[in-house]
């Protein structure tokens, strides 16, 4: 059993992680479901409202309330799959929470690129409203995140992915971490 969780700042690449996961059958819990979950539940527009219930969670249920809830999914996807990807971690007490569940089966990736790659690529999926629409500028999205301990997470990761290279390039990268660990990775990267 293996669970690899991804951290990295909006546009950064962990949504396309995700995706190709989801192309070798290997079972994604997304961490921002939770938060979408419980915007419904409050009546919120997930669109709107997720930072704001991302925070309030966690304000009223402690700061590892998402990876609480976030690990029954997880748990679950484990029944059925050797390996589960894990989309969004935000903190290092969520890496705590996950290293504590998962003992030595747990490994962290940080994927990263740059300010303005990022923001292309979210301009590009036209999800960065910005403040002046009634979302959150990508500015602020980082701030929030990085306000949450991202900065931490990112630090502890096990394996960072530089995702400024082509888009087949870190779907590779990320097929190899996926299929053969984060060892082979390592390997086959060297970082």
């Amino acid at each position: 059993m293996t669970v690899i969780a991804t951290v990295g700042l909006p546009g950064s690449g962990k949504g396309e992680a995700a995706n190709v996961a989801a192309e070798l059958d290997v079972p994604v819990v997304t961490m921002g479901d939770v938060i979408r979950a419980e915007c419904r539940d409050r009546d919120l527009d997930p669109a709107t409202h997720h930072g704001q219930v991302a925070q309030a969670l966690r304000e009223e249920n402690g700061p590892a309330a998402i990876a609480e809830r976030s690990l029954p999914l997880i748990e679950d996807a484990l029944e059925d799959s050797d390996v589960v990807l894990v989309d969004g971690v935000r903190s290092g007490v969520e890496v705590d929470e996950f290293e504590a569940a998962f003992d030595g089966e747990f490994a962290l990736v940080s994927i990263e690129a740059p300010f303005d790659v990022r923001a292309d690529r979210i301009d590009e999926r036209g999800r960065d409203k910005g403040s002046d629409e009634g979302g959150e500028s990508l500015e602020e999205r980082d701030e929030r995140e990085l306000g949450f301990g991202m900065g931490e997470a990112i630090d502890r990761a096990d394996v960072s992915i530089d995702n400024t290279d082509s888009l087949d390039t870190f779907r590779a990268r990320i097929r190899t971490l996926l299929t053969e660990g984060v060892a082979a990775y390592r390997s086959q990267y060297s970082q």
